[in-house]
Protein backbone atom coordinates (compact mmCIF):
# COMPACT_ATOMS: atom_id res chain seq x y z
CA UNK A 1 0.00 0.00 0.00
CA UNK A 2 3.11 2.53 0.17
CA UNK A 3 3.39 2.28 -3.38
CA UNK A 4 -0.02 3.66 -3.84
CA UNK A 5 0.58 6.70 -1.41
CA UNK A 6 3.72 7.42 -2.55
CA UNK A 7 2.49 7.56 -6.32
CA UNK A 8 -0.79 9.84 -5.11
CA UNK A 9 1.63 12.07 -3.37
CA UNK A 10 4.22 11.97 -6.01
CA UNK A 11 1.45 12.50 -8.90
CA UNK A 12 -2.28 13.09 -7.52
CA UNK A 13 -3.56 14.29 -10.78
CA UNK A 14 -1.72 11.70 -13.19
CA UNK A 15 -3.11 8.60 -10.58
CA UNK A 16 -6.69 9.95 -10.71
CA UNK A 17 -6.61 9.78 -14.16
CA UNK A 18 -5.19 6.14 -14.32
CA UNK A 19 -7.60 5.10 -11.23
CA UNK A 20 -10.59 6.80 -12.93
CA UNK A 21 -9.63 5.52 -16.32
CA UNK A 22 -10.01 1.69 -15.30
CA UNK A 23 -11.99 1.91 -12.62
CA UNK A 24 -14.44 4.14 -14.44
CA UNK A 25 -14.67 1.78 -17.88
CA UNK A 26 -14.57 -1.51 -15.97
CA UNK A 27 -17.83 0.06 -14.13
CA UNK A 28 -19.45 0.41 -17.30
CA UNK A 29 -18.07 -2.67 -18.46
CA UNK A 30 -19.58 -4.34 -15.63
CA UNK A 31 -23.16 -2.91 -15.74
CA UNK A 32 -23.20 -4.24 -19.27
CA UNK A 33 -22.15 -7.60 -18.41
CA UNK A 34 -25.36 -8.00 -15.71
CA UNK A 35 -27.25 -6.73 -18.00
CA UNK A 36 -26.87 -8.95 -20.74
CA UNK A 37 -25.88 -11.92 -18.07
CA UNK A 38 -22.82 -12.70 -20.01
CA UNK A 39 -18.97 -11.37 -20.35
CA UNK A 40 -18.07 -10.11 -23.64
CA UNK A 41 -16.65 -6.53 -25.30
CA UNK A 42 -19.33 -4.30 -25.33
CA UNK A 43 -17.72 -1.61 -26.74
CA UNK A 44 -15.42 -1.12 -29.89
CA UNK A 45 -12.12 -0.91 -28.99
CA UNK A 46 -11.80 2.65 -29.94
CA UNK A 47 -15.15 3.30 -28.08
CA UNK A 48 -13.38 1.75 -24.89
CA UNK A 49 -10.41 3.79 -25.58
CA UNK A 50 -12.66 6.76 -25.71
CA UNK A 51 -14.05 6.06 -22.44
CA UNK A 52 -11.17 5.52 -20.43
CA UNK A 53 -9.94 9.59 -21.86
CA UNK A 54 -13.29 10.44 -20.83
CA UNK A 55 -13.09 8.72 -17.51
CA UNK A 56 -9.39 10.47 -16.86
CA UNK A 57 -10.78 13.74 -18.26
CA UNK A 58 -13.84 13.41 -15.67
CA UNK A 59 -10.92 12.38 -13.32
CA UNK A 60 -9.15 15.82 -13.72
CA UNK A 61 -12.43 17.46 -12.93
CA UNK A 62 -13.41 15.62 -10.05
CA UNK A 63 -10.00 16.20 -8.08
CA UNK A 64 -10.06 19.51 -8.81
CA UNK A 65 -13.65 19.87 -7.57
CA UNK A 66 -12.61 17.48 -4.21
CA UNK A 67 -9.91 20.01 -3.30
CA UNK A 68 -12.40 23.31 -3.93
CA UNK A 69 -15.24 21.90 -1.86
CA UNK A 70 -13.21 19.94 1.21
CA UNK A 71 -9.81 20.66 1.75
CA UNK A 72 -10.31 24.42 3.22
CA UNK A 73 -12.29 25.12 0.67
CA UNK A 74 -16.21 25.96 0.02
CA UNK A 75 -17.76 23.80 2.90
CA UNK A 76 -14.98 25.32 5.28
CA UNK A 77 -16.07 28.91 3.86
CA UNK A 78 -19.87 28.30 4.40
CA UNK A 79 -18.74 27.09 8.21
CA UNK A 80 -16.50 30.08 8.61
CA UNK A 81 -18.98 32.83 7.54
CA UNK A 82 -20.73 35.20 9.20
CA UNK A 83 -23.66 34.13 10.08
CA UNK A 84 -22.88 30.73 9.34
CA UNK A 85 -24.60 28.73 6.60
CA UNK A 86 -23.54 25.81 8.11
CA UNK A 87 -22.98 24.17 11.59
CA UNK A 88 -18.99 24.18 12.56
CA UNK A 89 -17.97 20.72 12.13
CA UNK A 90 -14.78 18.52 12.06
CA UNK A 91 -13.23 17.59 9.15
CA UNK A 92 -13.19 14.11 8.87
CA UNK A 93 -16.16 13.71 10.52
CA UNK A 94 -19.47 12.20 9.45
CA UNK A 95 -21.15 15.98 9.49
CA UNK A 96 -18.19 17.26 7.78
CA UNK A 97 -18.57 14.91 4.99
CA UNK A 98 -21.71 15.13 4.98
CA UNK A 99 -21.20 18.53 4.04
CA UNK A 100 -19.04 18.06 1.42
CA UNK A 101 -20.56 15.27 -0.09
CA UNK A 102 -23.57 17.33 -0.56
CA UNK A 103 -23.04 20.63 -1.31
CA UNK A 104 -20.59 18.73 -3.78
CA UNK A 105 -22.90 16.47 -5.80
CA UNK A 106 -25.88 18.89 -5.53
CA UNK A 107 -23.75 21.85 -7.05
CA UNK A 108 -21.20 19.65 -9.27
CA UNK A 109 -22.80 16.60 -9.64
CA UNK A 110 -25.41 17.44 -11.96
CA UNK A 111 -22.97 19.14 -14.34
CA UNK A 112 -21.00 15.83 -14.48
CA UNK A 113 -23.82 13.78 -15.03
CA UNK A 114 -24.85 16.09 -17.80
CA UNK A 115 -21.24 16.36 -19.35
CA UNK A 116 -20.52 12.78 -18.60
CA UNK A 117 -23.75 11.94 -21.28
CA UNK A 118 -22.50 14.10 -23.73
CA UNK A 119 -18.96 12.99 -24.00
CA UNK A 120 -20.90 8.88 -24.40
CA UNK A 121 -22.67 10.59 -27.20
CA UNK A 122 -19.39 12.54 -29.09
CA UNK A 123 -18.07 9.53 -30.41
CA UNK A 124 -21.86 8.03 -31.49
CA UNK A 125 -22.68 11.00 -33.15
CA UNK A 126 -25.92 10.61 -31.17
CA UNK A 127 -27.94 12.46 -29.03
CA UNK A 128 -29.08 9.80 -26.21
CA UNK A 129 -30.29 11.18 -23.11
CA UNK A 130 -32.57 8.43 -22.44
CA UNK A 131 -32.30 7.70 -18.38
CA UNK A 132 -30.47 10.60 -17.78
CA UNK A 133 -32.84 11.51 -14.81
CA UNK A 134 -31.94 8.27 -12.99
CA UNK A 135 -28.19 9.48 -13.67
CA UNK A 136 -29.17 12.67 -11.43
CA UNK A 137 -31.22 11.03 -9.28
CA UNK A 138 -28.64 8.67 -8.42
CA UNK A 139 -26.97 11.35 -6.66
CA UNK A 140 -29.51 11.78 -4.21
CA UNK A 141 -29.59 7.89 -3.29
CA UNK A 142 -25.86 6.86 -4.30
CA UNK A 143 -23.05 9.22 -4.67
CA UNK A 144 -24.23 11.39 -1.78
CA UNK A 145 -23.72 8.73 0.86
CA UNK A 146 -20.94 7.37 -0.95
CA UNK A 147 -18.74 10.78 -0.74
CA UNK A 148 -19.73 11.16 2.59
CA UNK A 149 -18.11 7.74 3.56
CA UNK A 150 -15.57 9.21 1.04
CA UNK A 151 -14.75 12.47 2.53
CA UNK A 152 -14.37 10.72 5.87
CA UNK A 153 -11.03 9.20 5.07
CA UNK A 154 -7.70 10.64 4.59
CA UNK A 155 -6.96 12.76 1.75
CA UNK A 156 -4.42 10.56 -0.02
CA UNK A 157 -7.64 7.43 -0.21
CA UNK A 158 -10.57 9.62 -1.71
CA UNK A 159 -10.00 9.96 -5.16
CA UNK A 160 -9.02 5.61 -5.13
CA UNK A 161 -12.69 5.08 -3.19
CA UNK A 162 -14.44 7.58 -5.44
CA UNK A 163 -13.34 5.86 -8.75
CA UNK A 164 -14.41 2.69 -6.96
CA UNK A 165 -17.25 3.57 -6.35
CA UNK A 166 -17.99 4.12 -10.36
CA UNK A 167 -17.57 -0.14 -10.66
CA UNK A 168 -20.33 -0.31 -7.51
CA UNK A 169 -22.69 1.88 -9.13
CA UNK A 170 -21.96 -0.20 -11.98
CA UNK A 171 -23.03 -3.28 -10.17
CA UNK A 172 -26.31 -1.71 -9.13
CA UNK A 173 -27.19 -0.16 -12.49
CA UNK A 174 -26.25 -3.39 -14.46
CA UNK A 175 -28.50 -4.91 -11.96
CA UNK A 176 -31.61 -2.65 -11.75
CA UNK A 177 -31.14 -2.75 -15.93
CA UNK A 178 -30.79 -6.52 -16.18
CA UNK A 179 -33.15 -7.84 -18.57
Amino acid sequence: MNWYLTAVKAHPIFMAMIQFAILGTLGEFISKWIIAKKIFMPFTPLITLWKMIEWAFLAVLIKAVFVGFADNGFVHALMNHAPAFLPKAEPGSFLFAFFVSATMNIQFGLTLVIGHRVLDNLPLKQKNWKGLDKGMMSLLWFWIPAHTITFMLPVDYRIGLAALWSVVLGLILGSFNRK
